[in-house]
């Protein structure tokens, strides 16, 4: 069974090939959305500094420089292996311990705004990447939610705490399974979670998680709560990347 696949008595097949004489940056920035990446490479002073290819095609990696100091920035692939994928091969291209992981996440409590940032404290490990990278349980703390939230409280950013369910399939999200997540304390779903943070305890890497409030699973029907071409609070909101950077100002201050 799945929940049995961690495995760390015998070392694996296929490795990342880490660099460590790469540049150094004090944290990289995932985001997934297009737009966002359009944003960043428009205006900030970005360098193109490599590429992450898989078969559906490739995803540049930039290095930018805020306050006097250098960042990484990539637009990573849904889903949690090749997510996954792009945290394991990032250190070939920039050297660092510190990753912001921010995005969409479907909703799971009406009373949370669209657009809202919501924080992660405990990911649902409803997918099966997690199970390779750390013993097998129903939910995998998100270790640095306290960071998180202290940074939103110490910047006045409006936030909301709990459990985050990620799934492999959301055209499966049934009624039932979102019943029982939602008793659980889930306020969001998504796709990563769960495998992120597995894999950045895995490698010894300190990730820190935001989502954005997106379409609404708690009502009679599901609704996707935006208009046609909105970008305004939703995860291509660019206001969500300067979040990010600033938080990546902060984790690297600690």
């Amino acid at each position: 069974m799945i929940t049995n696949s961690f495995d760390n008595r015998s070392p694996a097949k296929i490795n990342p090939n880490w660099n460590n004489d790469a540049p150094r940056v004090e944290a990289m920035i995932a985001t997934f959305s297009n737009m966002i990446e359009k944003y960043v490479v428009e205006n900030y002073a970005c360098e193109k500094v490599g590429q992450m290819r898989m078969a559906h095609g490739s995803t540049d990696v930039y290095c930018l420089e805020y306050h006097g100091k250098k960042y990484g920035f990539y637009r990573t692939w849904v889903g949690a292996p090749a997510c996954v994928g792009t945290v394991e091969e990032i250190r070939e291209i920039l050297n660092t311990d510190k990753l912001i992981h921010f995005g969409g996440a479907g909703c799971l409590n009406k009373e949370i705004a669209r657009g809202k940032v919501m924080i992660p404290t405990e990911a649902y490990r409803d997918e099966g990447t997690s199970y390779h990278y750390a013993p097998a349980s129903d939910f995998i703390k998100i270790r640095n939610a306290p960071v998180v939230e202290a940074f939103m409280k110490e910047n006045g950013i409006p936030y909301v705490l709990g459990k985050t369910w990620t799934t492999d399939a959301f055209y499966r999200e049934t009624v039932n399974n979102f019943e029982k997540r939602k008793a659980d304390g889930c306020i969001s779903v998504e796709m990563e979670g769960a495998a992120v943070q597995a894999v950045c305890d895995f490698r010894g890497l300190q990730v820190y998680m935001f989502f954005t409030g997106g379409d609404l699973l708690d009502a009679p029907e599901w609704t996707q709560r935006t208009e046609k071409g909105q970008i305004k609070h939703t995860q291509h909101d660019a206001g969500h990347f300067e979040i990010a950077l600033a938080l990546a100002e902060y984790a690297a201050n600690l």
